[in-house]
């Protein structure tokens, strides 16, 4: 009986242990980066009793890179998402030509596993989307492949402009959760290479991104109004942000990430049009790298009175290659000069901490801290931030920042607030 009660009592220990690493914590804790960990498990990929459904062998599907594969694409979905069991979607190797397609969760029974090795190439429709998931809630882990929007085309006639289209997203997901991404590559996207919308419980690992560093709008990863996002392992060569954070989004997880070219890492722009009210919160950047972007950390806000929040955001651990503007909050943000700059930003920002940032600046404004005098920026804390500036003595500026702490700022920087 003794015996009985020990090993009940060590199933439950072990039960709740996991349980507690599977909760998403929020806190920082200054000793200790790691106590601040990602949470979010992965999930399996499919199991060998998964229903398989190839669109080849039983969709017809060409892979020579000419003949429209679209309709056999959603035909293998639609099944997929019919079955009462997990499922896999296979596509083999070869070159799939996809013209604007959605893939539609609603009625799904059961997870679906997306295998992808081979490349999806763009069609010539300029929509807002090229490959969208919408409402897909039950499962979905997608792993491999390459998707290339030949974006080429668009951006030369943009830069020409001739009044061009819009261009499309080349993977978006809207109201979806519980979605695994891995080893998926992006290349040459017209406009976000991929976008998250109202989704939740989002773990992406091992994409890569590439697109030339002049190629407009062709941000990596563009989140908004979603929650419980983790992306790790990542590599982002693009024109814009690697990874540009939008209004309303909690609970982020970014970790090893390398990013160059592109501008960098944003949470914004915010306080446009209807951000009434937005909220950023507990975001964290962990261990990542920028070699020759236009910024490294950035926040950046429009100079409106719209109201809101961005607040807990954790910097922990950065190198910074010849980046232009390595930390920076720019809450006078206006890319096409018709702003009111003087009128000040109505969101506030603060408790955000720069921790562990390493590295050189092209620039001798290593930090510039540009906040609202209406709404200034509060509980900035700056611990082991050493980054330099070979031509001179680098500058960190700050206007209506109250900072926290500035723990190795002094000795490495002439610090001033004009």
């Amino acid at each position: 009986m003794k015996l009985n009660n020990m090993l009940t009592n060590l199933f439950y220990l072990l039960f709740f242990s996991s349980l507690l690493h599977l909760s998403f914590s929020s806190s920082f804790e200054d000793e200790d980066d790691d106590d601040y960990s990602s949470s979010l498990e992965l999930t399996a990929f499919s199991s060998p009793s998964s229903k398989k459904f190839d669109v080849v062998t039983q969709f017809g599907a060409k892979n020579d890179g000419n003949t429209d594969a679209t309709k056999a694409f959603l035909n293998a979905w639609v099944a997929a998402c019919a079955s009462p069991t997990p499922s896999q979607l296979n596509v083999p190797k070869g070159n799939y030509l996809l013209k604007s397609i959605i893939f539609d969760g609603t009625g799904c029974k059961s997870s679906i596993s997306f295998i992808i090795d081979g490349t999806l190439i763009a069609g010539n429709d300029y929509n807002q989307h090229w490959i969208s998931f919408r409402h897909v809630v039950s499962g979905l882990n997608i792993k491999g492949g390459v998707l290339d929007a030949k974006g080429k085309k668009l951006w030369d006639c943009k830069v020409a402009g001739r009044g061009c289209p819009t261009g499309a997203q080349s993977l978006s997901f809207d109201h979806c959760e519980n979605i695994r991404i891995e080893d998926l590559t992006s290349k040459d996207s017209q406009m976000f290479h991929m976008a998250l919308n109202y989704c939740q419980n989002i773990n992406m690992k091992g994409v890569t991104v590439t697109a030339p560093k002049d190629s407009p709008n062709t941000d990596g990863i563009h989140i908004e109004r979603s929650k419980g996002i983790t992306i790790t392992n990542s590599q982002f060569k693009t024109g814009d942000d690697c990874i540009s954070i939008g209004p309303d989004n909690q609970n982020l997880w970014i970790e090893s990430i390398y990013c160059g070219p592109g501008h960098g890492i944003s949470i914004g722009s915010l306080g446009r049009g209807t951000d009434e009210g937005v909220l950023v919160q507990n975001v964290t950047v962990k261990s990542s790298t920028f070699k020759g972007t236009g910024n490294g950390l950035r926040i950046k806000t429009f100079s409106t009175p719209i109201k809101g929040d961005v607040k807990d955001i954790y910097f922990l651990g950065a190198t910074m290659i010849n980046v232009q503007n390595p930390i920076i909050i720019d809450q006078n943000y206006c890319p096409h000069n018709n702003c009111n700059k003087g009128q000040g930003s109505g969101i506030k920002i603060s408790n955000v901490v720069y921790k562990n940032i390493q590295g050189a600046s092209l620039t001798p404004k290593i930090i510039n801290f540009d906040c609202s005098p209406t709404t200034p920026c509060s509980g900035l804390k700056l611990q082991n931030v050493k980054l330099d500036y070979q031509s001179g003595t680098p500058k960190c500026e700050y206007k209506n920042a109250r900072l926290m702490s500035t723990d190795s700022m002094r000795l490495n920087c002439q610090l001033y607030s004009p």
